[in-house]
C-alpha cells in the first residue's frame, strides 16, 4: 500500500508510504485527494516522513489538495517532509503557498475547527 489514511476528528492525515513520490505513484495519491473531497473531507494533513524524493507530478498532486481544501474552505497542512523534499518544494517556491509543519501534531493543530 503506497498511501495510508488515518482519521482525526473531522481531518485526514494521509501517510505517505513511498521513497518516491513520482509519475509511478502520484497520480494515485491525486485521486485520492479528490475522492475524500468529493466525500466531504476539506481538513487534510499529508505527512511524507517516508518520502526521500517528490517530482513535478508528485509536487502537482499536492497543489491539487491544496487547492480542493481552500476551494472548500478547508486546511491543506504537509508534514515531516525530509531535506531533499523539503529543498524541491523551496526551489519551487511552493512554500510561500502550502501550510508545512514539522509533525503530524503540529499540523493537526492548524486545522479549522
Amino acid at each position: 500500500m503506497n498511501f495510508s489514511i488515518s482519521t482525526h476528528g473531522s481531518a485526514i492525515v494521509v501517510h505517505s508510504h513511498v521513497a518516491k513520490l513520482d509519475s509511478t505513484n502520484a497520480p494515485d495519491l491525486k485521486s485520492l485527494f479528490v475522492l475524500h473531497n468529493k466525500n466531504g473531507v476539506n481538513q487534510i494533513v499529508f505527512e511524507m516522513a517516508e518520502t526521500l524524493y517528490c517530482d513535478s507530478s508528485g509536487l502537482s498532486a499536492i497543489l491539487v489538495a491544496n487547492r480542493l481544501c481552500k476551494d472548500t474552505n478547508g486546511s491543506f497542512v504537509l508534514c515531516g517532509l525530509q531535506s531533499a523534499v523539503r529543498k524541491m518544494v523551496e526551489i519551487a517556491q511552493l512554500d510561500r503557498v502550502l501550510s508545512i509543519e514539522n509533525t503530524v501534531d503540529e499540523a493537526l493543530s492548524h486545522m479549522n475547527p
